[in-house]
């Protein structure tokens, strides 16, 4: 599975190599685009069929990840799992659901990311989903590249990936004065 999602991420161009402020804070010399693999439905299809198919048995109700990079995640995960499919969005830098959206009380629910480096954006859609009383049943996401990263939630990835991140502070990219692009939507 892994280089099967490695050879997409590689044939849409959606491996980014240069100087790259992530969504985290963090810089990398790589970013994930997972836009250019999801612009694909064969690839989204594809990926997200894999996704839900590990979370098969756990009886989801709905399916939630945060916009912007997770909606068509979630949409494609819930639709293989015959379940609902909702996002979080920032208001005011809160992370919420909006439009209507909601979740039951006691509702299963699955989160899904496109790529987790820090987790945080997935740690925040968690406190959203307990704010309803939610009930998670695990975290899922088509790239992995944390660093010892763990959740009170079972995890999976399609792809875990070891990628170098560097503190702004003290960054080699930025010591050798290399450009720096902002891919993120946070």
């Amino acid at each position: 599975m892994k280089d099967e999602v490695l050879e997409i991420y590689e044939k849409t161009g959606a491996i980014k190599k240069g100087h790259f402020l992530l969504s985290s804070g963090l810089h990398s010399d790589i970013y994930f685009q997972s836009a250019l693999v999801l612009q694909y439905p064969n690839y989204a299809e594809f990926l997200c069929k894999k996704l839900a198919n590990f979370f098969k048995d756990y009886k989801v109700s709905v399916v939630v990840g945060p916009a912007l990079g997770a909606i068509l995640v979630a949409y494609e995960t819930a639709r293989f799992l015959n379940a609902r499919a909702v996002f979080t969005e920032r208001e005011v830098g809160i992370m919420k659901l909006r439009r209507g959206f909601a979740i039951e009380k006691g509702e299963n629910v699955l989160i899904v990311e496109d790529v987790i480096t820090t987790g945080l954006s997935t740690k925040e859609v968690i406190e959203v989903v307990r704010s309803y009383d939610g009930n998670i049943v695990g975290i899922g996401c088509l790239v992995d590249r944390s660093e010892n990263l763990s959740f009170d939630y079972p995890l999976y990835s399609l792809l875990k990936i070891n990628v170098k991140t560097y503190n702004p502070y003290n960054c080699e990219l930025c010591k050798q004065n290399i450009p720096i692009e902002k891919p993120g939507s946070r």
